[in-house]
């Protein structure tokens, strides 16, 4: 998130999306809506009550439900860059030190009930997440906030504890969304499916038990904001694998899918397309890697950790799992954001078996280590058992492991590994927005996205507030690089790999190419019908 004047160079020029496929009728069989497939699971169960209330959802899936729905004051514009208003009519610092951010509303807001909206109802919705301060929520987006404050009806400020250029990004995301008080209580979740607001889409919903089978986006007309609708309904269609939802697209009874395709479908409908059906290649920033509990016994030696990165083989599992959707990463920072290095590179160079083993030996560290991967079964698609199996076969091979994989459901993966049972975990980030903070701070800051006990006090003290005070994000490379080099040394998380993002579409839906932003934000509003 970044300030009044942003610039991301090395994003901005990634935005040229790629289409394969060919021409011919097409379109969908949902009626006068377009229907959208997913692989995305919404269910509201007893650990997850409230899958879609902004204090609690902080997932790709969920945010999606909600981009369509509520409203935030700011918001990023399709192609990326500094957010603009929504809700607002206009924001920006009023100092120089970028601690004070006002905002003016809009005339005109409503809920879906008619009521008003006032920058009251803005600051209750932020003070909401922060009171409720959900273990699995959003909540250290707001953290810096120190107090908010209304002048009248359209006026709302607020003062930050320290100097935070990216601000604007973080309330430009579901976290900081307006919600009225009738409907979600001051001081816990909203339980259920619902969700509702000043957003471009009323929702609806069909279940299954405790399952989201369809979300149903109707336009709303009393929507006052920056978004152009190109249709008047969307329906989103949750799959519980992407091949129902390839069978559905060729069918015809769905107009597009997006997450998530896996890579042999991606590499067979690039190769063989099908009759009116289009492959969309668009930029990704979402990364994938292995994090630790730096307090277990069995990791707790930063040279256990530094021989994992010294023979895990990143082109390897690219090739033999994501061949065409993606390529090895050696920082937390993807490689087309500003600031990045190759930190894990530099200072291990290709799998070294000899150096993995020297770092173990100078340790005194007996082998081999005997340790247990841990990955979430049904989060990021099938594939990631097979990634998961390639790591256990290249660390067993060194003969300085004793790798076992274990693969749990997302709904009780990522409680078991915040509470710390994961002495290893396979984990994916997609970024909140798309700059450098927000591969650094949700690992390192303090309330860190992993709940992780590793703390590095030159990066939390001193590098990531000295990051944010920069308004121009170029001139903030130098503390990122320094961050990255800290990581690449103490690995309390192993980068392996950036992806690509694909969806498919018939050829008769236009806007597919703006559907999904670089920092996977579905934008349904930017789908409608035609000769593409």
């Amino acid at each position: 998130m970044n300030r009044k004047t942003l610039v991301l160079p090395a994003v901005i020029g990634l935005l040229a999306p790629v289409l394969a496929g060919c021409g011919g009728p097409g379109g969908g069989k949902g009626g006068d809506a377009i229907v959208v497939g997913t692989t995305d699971q919404f269910v509201a169960t007893k650990d997850a009550p409230a899958p879609f209330d902004p204090a609690f959802a902080y997932d790709a899936g969920a945010w999606n439900v909600l981009r369509q729905t509520v409203q935030m004051l700011v918001h990023v514009p399709r192609g990326g860059g500094e957010p603009v208003p929504d809700a607002a009519s206009k924001c920006g610092f009023t100092d120089t030190q970028n601690e004070s951010y006002r905002c003016t509303l809009r005339s005109g807001l409503t809920f879906a009930d008619g009521d008003a909206i006032t920058a009251e109802d803005a600051k209750f919705s932020i003070e909401r997440v922060l009171k409720i301060n959900n273990n699995n929520g959003p909540v250290a987006l707001l953290s810096n906030i120190d107090t908010i404050e209304t002048n009248g009806d359209h006026e709302i400020v607020f003062h930050l504890k320290t100097p935070d250029a990216t601000f604007p990004y973080k309330i430009a995301t579901p976290a900081a969304a307006i919600v009225d008080s009738d409907t979600y209580p001051a001081d816990k979740l909203r339980a259920g499916v619902a969700a509702d607001g000043s957003g471009p889409y009323r929702l609806k919903t069909e279940t299954e038990g405790d399952r989201v089978v369809k979300a149903v986006f109707t336009k709303n007309p009393d929507y006052k904001g920056d978004l152009k609708l190109q249709n008047d309904k969307v329906e989103l269609r949750s799959f519980t694998d992407a091949r129902s939802m390839e069978k559905a697209l060729r069918d015809g009874d769905i107009s597009m899918m997006t997450r998530t395709l896996q890579p042999e479908q991606i590499k067979d409908l690039s190769d063989n397309p099908a009759e009116g059906i289009e492959l969309v290649e668009m930029p990704g920033l979402e990364i994938r890697y292995l994090g630790f509990d730096t307090d277990d016994s069995t990791v707790k030696s930063k040279a256990v950790r530094q021989a994992l990165a010294a023979v895990v083989d990143r082109g390897e599992l690219a090739t033999k799992v994501y061949p065409q959707t993606a390529e090895p990463l050696y920082s937390l920072i993807p490689n087309t954001i500003t600031g990045h290095q190759n930190a894990f590179f530099n200072k291990y160079g290709e799998p070294n078996r000899p150096k993995a083993a020297g770092i173990l030996g100078a340790a005194g560290i007996s082998t081999p280590v005997k340790l247990t991967l841990h990955y979430t079964s049904d989060h990021y698609g099938p594939a990631t058992k097979r990634e998961f199996e390639v790591l256990q076969e290249q660390l067993n091979a060194t003969k300085l492991f004793d790798v076992i994989i274990k693969g749990t459901e997302w709904s009780k993966f990522r409680d078991k590994q915040k509470r710390g049972e994961y002495a290893v975990y396979g984990m994916g980030w997609f970024p909140d927005f798309p700059d450098a903070d927000n591969y650094v701070a949700p690992f390192l800051d303090k309330d860190n996205f992993l709940n992780s006990p590793y703390v590095s006090g030159e990066a939390r003290n001193k590098l990531i507030p000295e990051s944010r005070r920069a308004a121009d994000r170029a001139t903030a490379a130098g503390p990122f690089e320094r961050i990255q080099e800290i990581v690449a040394n103490d690995v309390p998380v192993l980068p392996l790999w950036q992806g690509k993002q694909y969806v498919a579409a018939r050829d008769s839906i236009t806007g597919v190419e703006w559907a999904l932003n670089s920092s996977a934000d579905l934008q349904l509003w930017e789908l409608g019908r035609g000769v593409s």
